[in-house]
């Protein structure tokens, strides 16, 4: 891999509500911790929340960089970011859900193309669905990162998801079970769980990073990870997110990726 070429990591799971953005925020708090550049590529063009739970205001998103590369009007790729703060940029999606139905496919490799040239990570939070323009993240990006709950239909989901990925000889994800969602429904153990998705699980985000507090974090723009408690209070889930992003950033890109 080219020492200037950054890392990208898309999160991604079988259904919504399984906690996507929240994990691709405290994963950009982790990589700010380690000292490294950025970006949240906001892929969820219809219902992104990115920009909202960092309460930041973008004047251009991912619909202006398509448009503009379209039109020759394309110059710097810093012009489409908004920074939330020295370490984290955010490339927000379309405000408008119209714009949205206007952004090809193709769009997708040429804002990697440029992100990992101008950043040491770029995180991708999308939706769950395997939509031409998912499916090409998939394709493009360097690791993706499985969230899955301990929810009878998720686990259903990403059974189906993941014999897809073996099918087609796609081997560079990572299974995160999170049972910081739904805390309170414990249908089956880890035991259980890797039979039923015929997959490892190569994480765990407890049940003890249940936040119930969450919204406050949301409506004030903060990232619960760059909390000056977080270390502490969540002592085992922040090591487990710390371990998640040093494997990452120190694993070696993988052929079929």
């Amino acid at each position: 891999m080219m020492s200037n070429k950054g890392k990208s990591i898309c999160v991604f799971s079988a259904k919504g509500g399984v906690g996507k953005t929240i994990m691709t925020l405290n994963l950009a708090g982790i990589f700010e911790m380690l000292k490294k550049k950025v970006l949240i590529i906001d892929f969820d063009l219809t219902g992104g929340g990115i920009s909202a739970a960092l309460n930041v205001a973008s004047n251009k998103n991912v619909y202006h960089f398509a448009y503009d590369y379209n039109n020759n009007q394309y110059r710097d790729f810093k012009n489409y970011v908004t920074k939330y703060d020295d370490y984290i940029d955010v490339l927000a999606s379309p405000k408008d859900p119209r714009q949205a139905l206007k952004i090809d496919a193709k769009y997708v490799e040429i804002i990697l193309d440029k992100a990992v040239f101008n950043y040491d990570v770029v995180l991708i939070d999308t939706t769950h669905d395997l939509t031409d323009f998912n499916v090409l993240t998939l394709d493009l990006v360097q690791y993706i990162l499985f969230l899955v709950t301990n929810d009878p239909l998720d686990l259903k989901n990403m059974r189906s998801l993941i014999s897809v990925f073996k099918d087609t000889s796609v081997h560079n994800y990572k299974v995160v079970l999170n049972e910081s969602v739904h805390p309170f429904k414990s249908y089956f153990g880890i035991y259980d769980i890797k039979n039923i998705i015929k997959a490892n699980i190569d994480y765990v985000l407890s049940k003890d990073f249940y936040i119930k507090n969450i919204d406050t974090f949301i409506m004030n723009g903060k990232i619960i990870t760059l909390d000056t408690k977080a270390a502490s209070v969540f002592a085992k889930d922040y090591t487990t997110l710390m371990g998640i992003c040093t494997d990452l950033w120190e694993g070696e890109e993988d052929e079929n990726a």
